[in-house]
C-alpha cells in the first residue's frame, strides 16, 4: 500500500539507506544509462525515451524534492516547477520545489508572485521526508546548492557541462547543447503530450528568454524551437509584470555604487560591490557592464552573509568563462560553475578580517586580469 503523503515514510524508504545504495549501484546505472542512450531505436524520439526512463524510475516513490541552485534565477525556478509538475502528472509522485539562499532580483520575485509558483525556501524542508531527490539547473559537485552532504540526488537535469559526481546519479540528463535548462524541460513536456498550463508556459518561456538573453547568447535551434512553441501559450500580461517590476530603493543605490566603483582595464571591467543586498545582483551588474563599448570581459563581486560572490561574463568566443572561473576560484577553496560566456562562483570568507579580505580580493582580481590578457596595471574609473 502506498504510504499516506502526510505520514512517516516506511522503513524501506529510509533516505540514508537509499543514499548508500544509490552510491553503490550508481556506476552500474551510469553504464546502463549510456547503453540505453546508445540503443535508442531508429526513428524513436530521444526526448520521449529520456522522459519514460525518468517516469519509470520515479514511480513507486512517495515524495519528491526538486531542488534549484541557491539564489535561483528564472531558468532554475521554471525548470524545477516543470519537473515537479511532470512527476505529479506522470508518476503520481507528490513533489515540492525548494531553493536555498534568497530570491533577490525583483524580476525573479515577480516571477514567483505573479504566476503563484509553488516554491518554498529550503528552511521549510525536512529532507528525510523525501525519498526522491531531484536537482535542477545545478549538479552535486557544483557547490551552489543547499543539498546536505549526507544526501545525494536521484535525478539531475542541467544544461551545464557534466561534472564527474553527476555520473553517480541514477538518472542524469546534463550537458545538452542548449542555452537553458528550461529548454530541456520543454522537450520533456512536448514528449509527454500533456497540456501546458499557461502559468508554466510563461515561466518556461521567461526561463529560456532570460538565460539566452532574448535568444542572443549561446542559443541553439532547440532553444528557438522551445521559445516559439511556448509563445502562443504565454500569459502576455503576466509576462509584462514579471519583466518590468517595481524596483526597491536598494537597487538604484547598488547601481550608483557599481558605476562609481567599477574600474576599466583595457578590454575588461572589474567591479567590487563590497556588500550586496541580494547575491544575484552580482550577476546583474556583471551582465550590465558587458554593454560598455569595447569590453570583452566583465567580472563583478560582492559579499553577502559571509560569502564572496563572483559573476563573470565574456564575449570572447575563444574563451570559456566556466572553465576559467573554476581554475581561479576552486583552488582558493570556493565553488564555481558555468559555461562559455557566463559563470559564477562563491568563496566563504569566515575567519578573514577586513585587511585579509582586501588582500584576498586584490589577489583574485590580479589573477582574473592575467587570465583576461590584460597588461594594464592601473584601471580607470568610469566616473
Amino acid at each position: 500500500m502506498k504510504p499516506s503523503p502526510r505520514g512517516p515514510l516506511p522503513p524501506h524508504h529510509d533516505v540514508r539507506a537509499r543514499h548508500a545504495a544509490a552510491l553503490h549501484r550508481a556506476p552500474r546505472m551510469a553504464v546502463l544509462r549510456s547503453k540505453l542512450t546508445g540503443e535508442v531505436r531508429p526513428g524513436a524520439d530521444p526526448h520521449r525515451v529520456k522522459l519514460e526512463r525518468l517516469v519509470h524510475y520515479a514511480k513507486g516513490h512517495a515524495r519528491a524534492l526538486v531542488l534549484t541552485h541557491d539564489n535561483p534565477d528564472p531558468d532554475s525556478i521554471a525548470s524545477a516547477v516543470a519537473l515537479a509538475h511532470l512527476l505529479r502528472q506522470l508518476a503520481g509522485v507528490e513533489a515540492i520545489v525548494a531553493y536555498g539562499g534568497i530570491v533577490g532580483r525583483a524580476e525573479n520575485r515577480a516571477l514567483i508572485r505573479v504566476l503563484k509558483l509553488p516554491v518554498v525556501p529550503i528552511s521549510r524542508v525536512v529532507f528525510d521526508d523525501h525519498d526522491l531527490i531531484c536537482m535542477v539547473d545545478t549538479q552535486p559537485e557544483q557547490g551552489n546548492h543547499s543539498l546536505p552532504a549526507r544526501h545525494f540526488p536521484d535525478v539531475v537535469i542541467d544544461h551545464h557541462p557534466e561534472r564527474p559526481e553527476t555520473r553517480l546519479a541514477p538518472i542524469a540528463d546534463v550537458g545538452e547543447q542548449v542555452g537553458a535548462t528550461s529548454t530541456v524541460m520543454v522537450e520533456y513536456f512536448r514528449a509527454s503530450g500533456l497540456p501546458m498550463p499557461p502559468q508554466l508556459a510563461t515561466a518556461l518561456y521567461y526561463g529560456v528568454k532570460a538565460d539566452t538573453r532574448d535568444l542572443g547568447r549561446q542559443t541553439t535551434k532547440a532553444d528557438v524551437d522551445a521559445y516559439l512553441w511556448l509563445f502562443p501559450m504565454v500569459d502576455k500580461e503576466a509576462l509584462g509584470e514579471i519583466e518590468h517590476p517595481r524596483l526597491p530603493l536598494e537597487y538604484f543605490q547598488l547601481y550608483h555604487a557599481a558605476i562609481e566603483r567599477a574600474l576599466v582595464y583595457e578590454h575588461a571591467v572589474v567591479c567590487d560591490l563590497v556588500e550586496v543586498y541580494a547575491p544575484d545582483m552580482v550577476a546583474e551588474v556583471a551582465e550590465r557592464f558587458m554593454f560598455l563599448e569595447d569590453v570583452k570581459w566583465s567580472v563583478a563581486f560582492g559579499e553577502y552573509q559571509g560569502q564572496l560572490y563572483f559573476s563573470l561574463r565574456t564575449s570572447d568566443r575563444r574563451m570559456n568563462a566556466g572553465r576559467l572561473i573554476r581554475d581561479v576560484i576552486e583552488e582558493k577553496g570556493g565553488s564555481a560553475g558555468g559555461h562559455g560566456s557566463m559563470a559564477g562562483a562563491r568563496i566563504p570568507l569566515s575567519g578573514m578580517g577586513p585587511l585579509a579580505r582586501a588582500r584576498f580580493k586584490a589577489e583574485l582580481v590580479q589573477r582574473f586580469l592575467r587570465e583576461f590578457g590584460v597588461r594594464a596595471r592601473k584601471g580607470r574609473r568610469m566616473v
